[in-house]
């Protein structure tokens, strides 16, 4: 797939992206660039080859969870401008 000027432009107008001539000029070139990579990595067999969720055979470790700081949500709502029956009162934004 060949990427072209109008490619470039016609996609950085729909993102509200501004970008000069000089500028889609380089992004052609990167992106054929980046296509070519594509297209020559699709040629390659996988046939037998398990999809991996990681390229390397880690696990992440994990932790309890659990709460480790003290519930100081009375302290807060003492200093905050606003609140009633525990929740926090804001400025109505949207009508």
């Amino acid at each position: 797939m060949a990427i072209e000027h109008a490619n470039v432009l016609r996609a950085a107008h729909l993102a509200r992206l501004g970008v000069s001539d000089a500028q889609a000029e380089r992004y052609v070139d990167d992106l054929s660039r980046i296509l070519e990579m594509v297209d020559r990595l699709s040629e390659i067999d996988t046939e037998g080859v398990a999809p991996l969720s990681h390229p390397l055979d880690a696990t992440q470790p994990l932790r309890a969870d659990e709460a480790i700081e003290a519930n100081r949500r009375d302290s807060f709502q003492k200093i905050a401008p606003a609140t009633a029956d525990g929740l926090y009162l804001v400025p109505r934004v949207v009508e």
